[in-house]
């Protein structure tokens, strides 16, 4: 049986200024109270939202899935993968959703060595389709409460899961970013290319004015890869970019869908294109504008009756 809750969110405001729900809060509530799939319709012809839910069995502990995507990282692959087989995270269960993508460099052979390590799933693709499509991939298979995206070299920090994953475990948040910026615009450092660090550091930050102004909000670091959410936000949602422009399309719709994104600073080392990062500003920066203005008024996915 499908709970259906009709309201008017401005009759409900007039009445009692104490009792005011945004999509986030109402759907943090029903997940507590044990419904899943929440999906939000607003009538055309008027300001009432049908919100549509089914129940579920909660777990005792949540479950965390880290969605890993791997695509030649030899040399940091396997101390990452460690630190994260190693780490506990109280209260809270994981799984590792391992896609690797068909390296040349010998990733998929130190892959293949943690295919009976508890926790970890493991996807081959044929070939290298881009970072988004195997996180997408990543997406369809991971069964956790939570999600996490977490890259395969160590730019990042895992010991700052315990600090991203508070608001969600405390019912507080949806979805969460991890801000690189702490208050200074020069993010990237690259000892061997300084020019090319400054290009990256001004494309980073246009590309955020872009998306702030394009949402409405004021976010620092859209393009984290430490984005964290709770499964259920990406119910109805479709996914359709294969690169870097994933991360616009999941931060786009997220927000359009009605979640507000907590920023936590984070600890971040950042590796130059030389030593691996794929980025490219053909292929990827060059194509940004004009997707986050269709993601931003495009369809969000699936419409459910």
């Amino acid at each position: 049986k499908i709970p259906v809750l009709d309201w008017d969110p401005m009759l409900l405001t007039a009445m009692n200024q104490r009792w005011y729900f945004t999509r986030e809060t109402l759907h943090l509530t029903l997940l507590k109270s044990g419904f899943t799939d929440v999906w939000f319709q607003r009538h055309p012809k008027s300001s009432s939202i049908t919100v549509t839910a089914r129940p579920y069995k909660m777990r005792e502990k949540p479950l965390l899935s880290i969605v890993l995507p791997a695509y030649n990282e030899k040399a940091t692959f396997k101390i990452l993968m460690d630190q994260l087989l190693a780490k506990e995270i109280p209260g809270i269960d994981k799984e590792i959703i391992l896609v690797e993508s068909n390296s040349t460099d010998g990733t998929r052979e130190l892959v293949e060595g943690y295919r009976n390590a508890p926790g970890v799933v493991l996807l081959f693709q044929e070939r290298p389709r881009g970072k988004g499509n195997a996180v997408r991939e990543g997406l369809k298979a991971a069964k956790g409460d939570i999600v996490l995206i977490q890259d395969a070299d160590l730019e990042y920090d895992i010991d700052d899961y315990d600090e991203l994953l508070r608001p969600l475990l405390e019912w507080k948040s949806m979805f969460v970013l991890g801000s690189r910026h702490q208050g200074h615009w020069k993010m990237r450092q690259f000892a061997d290319a300084p020019l090319t660090a400054a290009v990256t550091n001004l494309g980073h930050l246009f590309f955020t004015g872009l998306l702030n102004l394009l949402l409405g909000k004021k976010l620092s670091d859209p393009f984290t890869m430490f984005k964290v959410f709770r499964r259920d936000a990406l119910f109805g949602l479709n996914f359709i970019y294969n690169r870097f422009d994933f991360d616009h399309e999941l931060v786009i719709k997220l927000v359009r869908k009605g979640y507000d994104p907590l920023e936590i600073p984070v600890n971040y080392n950042s590796r130059s294109f030389s030593e691996g990062k794929k980025v490219s500003f053909v292929k990827d920066g060059l194509t940004w504008i004009w997707k986050d203005f269709k993601l931003r008024f495009g369809p969000l996915g699936y419409r459910r009756h």
